[in-house]
């Protein structure tokens, strides 16, 4: 397939809050342009970028699919973006490669939660959007309420470009208020459609938007505004030569309309698309760092500068392999060819580079600036990566990844899968870098952490499919310690006597209590030979071994300083097993003396969340034991930072879903160890000991 000239390619990707319309708008955009033959329906099952199992039975996008067309001789490279909490971390990461994004708005719901937080995901990456109020068909839609709500919400510098004709079922078409012209949809979803005058009805309306719309694109260009002073008023081309320059300075945003589900206003957005969204070349330079002399520098995006490119999704297919996708920067990737993944240090065999239309795949022989594109079964590489040229390398920036938010335990469901489960988990691992998989030391758990309870499903349900794993999902257990706040001199003495030679070990200690994370201390006061050389070292291991499962409730014991201070030995019975075993029965003895007591951890927690919860989730973390230290402005949130025990954040996410109404979030790292109150404690030792 032919290669396409950098200022004709652009890079879009398709964003909102689920349910929108995203997977609808990218079938409707692709079947316009010709590149599919029918339109798919999410409710069939049957569309081209929500292919995955997982998606069809939901009827949600769960991962981000990238899918090309042509239109008027561009080619336009969509990406549709998950929309749901669980899921959006899939799209920032994305973001990171894009060039533009097309914002969805429902015309029936308005902006919401996610809509706002996917368009703050485009901030960051200071994206140039437009605006697609879609679903315009459906029952209560009204897009003059939306077009406020998206004023109000997302940004003041909306601008509607169109006006719709016709609402809910007798939506037929749309104004253009750049050529001042009406497109009367045929109601066929064929996307057919004539050029006829504006509707009376709507003729002052379209005045007074277009009037509003000719002296914002006046006032992005002096000369524009110079001419509109004069005359009063601006060409149609000009009109578009101003949008495009207002675009691309974060001046206007401008708004369509239509509707995916019934083909309707789908071929004046593709216009618009490669119109005055921008082309790589009008993008700024990609930056990056030379691992060999830690400097940053830049790439143009042009085909004589060296290879850089960067890997912005992985997916983890079991019979085709690992299908790599990737955006090239600079330079160009051919099939059959080797390039360096500076993330990695290692070379990368290149076979066969594909264009990806969802999960179907087009060969082509090299891909060039600006383009995206995919290749299967590299070995080191993951999401996130740098591939370019080793004779110049380059290290591209790599796209943030958010911290878990809720973790649970697995275990498979067969003896003997053990291998298998790590083996497919962190094959998922590559696929999704938002899943976490660990394995906590302590109480030997693997653990899986993630965006949301549903992204976690989502993930055992692929280990099943996917990898014929199947797996218990379980609340982790609470990695509590022991320490003791007393001290104790005790004896430990191991004497057996069976016959023949025996065993004998005998010490005494000291424990004393240390400052919490103060650790472990052993203090060695022998003299004189009373205990020999060559067992003393059996006495720590023996202590050491005692202190992995404290007395209380099988926990570690930590922050603790033990010395060892007299003790005996026999010259035929003593050996180094008696006095392991002796230092081990002498701490645990010593212990139980000291006033044990158990602890948990403390986490920091951090929330944020709109004004209006800030009480209900005050009150909440007040219940769970919390200690609130301070709240404060975050642009349109607020955060609160508080230390709460992680035994009360077990379940979090879905209580903060349930106060905000879904419209917060939070983070959590550890802090340290604190005591558990008494009441508690007799509740954990007491499921201990029944365990």
């Amino acid at each position: 397939m032919k290669r396409y000239e950098v200022s004709r390619i652009r890079n879009v990707a398709l964003l909102a809050h689920g349910g929108a319309g995203k997977t609808s708008l990218a079938e409707a955009l692709l079947f316009n342009a010709g590149a599919i033959s029918r339109l798919g329906r999410v409710e069939e099952g049957n569309t081209t970028t929500d292919y995955d199992e997982d998606e069809i039975k939901r009827k949600v996008t769960i991962t981000s699919a990238l899918a090309f067309c042509e239109w008027r001789g561009y080619k336009i490279n969509l990406v549709d973006t998950p929309g749901f909490a669980n899921f959006l971390a899939d799209a920032k990461i994305c973001l990171r490669v894009m060039d533009s994004a097309a914002v969805l708005v429902s015309a029936v719901s308005g902006v919401k939660v996610h809509t706002e937080r996917v368009w703050g995901f485009a901030d960051e990456y200071n994206l140039p959007r437009l605006i697609f109020i879609n679903k315009l068909d459906r029952e209560r839609a009204d897009f003059y309420r939306v077009l406020d709500d998206v004023r109000k919400n997302l940004t003041g510098h909306a601008l509607p470009i169109q006006l719709p004709i016709g609402a809910e079922a007798s939506f037929q078409g749309v104004v253009d208020l750049v050529g001042m012209k009406a497109f009367q949809h045929q109601n066929d979803a064929s996307g057919r459609f004539i050029e006829a005058e504006i509707p009376a009805d709507l003729r002052a309306r379209a005045d007074e938007y277009r009037a509003q719309l000719v002296e914002a694109v006046a006032e992005a260009d002096d000369r524009l505004l110079e001419k509109y002073l004069e005359e009063g008023s601006l060409s149609e081309e000009e009109v578009r030569a101003g949008l495009r320059r207002a675009l691309h300075e974060g001046g206007l945003v401008p708004v369509l309309c239509g509707s995916a589900y019934k083909n309707i206003g789908i071929q004046p957005l593709l216009d618009l698309i490669v119109e005055v969204l921008p082309s790589p070349l009008e993008r700024p330079e990609v930056e990056g760092t030379n691992p060999k002399s830690a400097t940053r520098e830049r790439r143009k995006a042009n085909e004589e500068a060296p290879l850089a490119a960067m890997v912005f999704k992985t997916v983890a297919d079991p019979y085709a392999g690992k299908v790599t996708l990737f955006r090239v920067y600079s330079g160009i990737l051919s099939s059959d060819s080797t390039v360096y993944n500076a993330s990695k240090g290692a070379r990368e065999r290149i076979g066969q580079v594909l264009w990806l239309r969802g999960k179907n795949q087009s060969p082509t022989g090299s891909v060039g600036p600006g383009d995206m594109a995919a290749v299967v079964k590299l070995k080191e590489t993951a999401t996130g990566d740098t591939l370019c040229d080793e004779k110049a390398p380059i290290l591209l920036d790599p796209p943030s990844f958010p911290a878990p938010i809720i973790s649970f335990a697995v275990e498979p469901k067969a003896k003997g899968d053990e291998e298998k489960m790590s083996s497919a988990l962190n094959r998922l691992q590559e696929e999704d870098p938002t899943l976490q998989v660990s394995r906590d030391p302590q109480t030997k758990e693997v653990i899986i952490s993630g965006m949301g309870e549903v992204h976690l499903e989502v993930a055992v349900e692929r280990l099943r499919r996917k990898f014929g794993v199947e797996v218990n999902m379980k609340t982790p257990r609470v990695p509590y310690k022991e320490t003791i706040r007393g001290t104790a001199s005790v004896q430990g003495k191991y004497k057996k006597q069976t016959g023949g030679r025996g065993q004998y070990g005998d010490c005494w200690i000291k424990l004393e209590p240390l400052p919490r994370g103060g650790g472990y201390e052993f203090v060695n006061q022998i003299v004189g030979g009373i205990i020999p050389k060559q067992y003393i070292p059996a006495v720590e291991k023996g202590i050491l071994e005692a202190m992995m499962g404290g007395v209380l409730a099988g926990y570690p014991v930590i922050d603790l300083k033990v010395t060892l201070y007299d003790g005996s030995y026999h010259v035929v019975d003593s050996s180094e097993l008696a006095f392991k075993i002796a230092g081990s029965l002498a701490f645990k003895k010593g212990v139980l003396g000291s006033n044990p007591v158990l602890l948990e951890p403390i986490m920091n927690v951090e929330v944020v969340a709109p004004d209006d919860c800030m009480g209900d989730l005050i009150g909440d973390l007040n219940s769970k034991r919390g200690r609130v230290l301070g709240v404060e402005a975050r642009g349109k949130y607020q955060g609160i930072k508080a230390q709460v025990p992680l035994a009360e954040m077990l379940k979090y996410a879905s209580e903060l879903k349930s106060i905000t109404g879904d419209r917060g979030e939070y983070t959590m790292d550890f802090s340290h160890y604190e005591e558990v109150p008494a009441h508690l404690q007799e509740k954990i030792i007491a499921e201990s000991k029944k365990e």
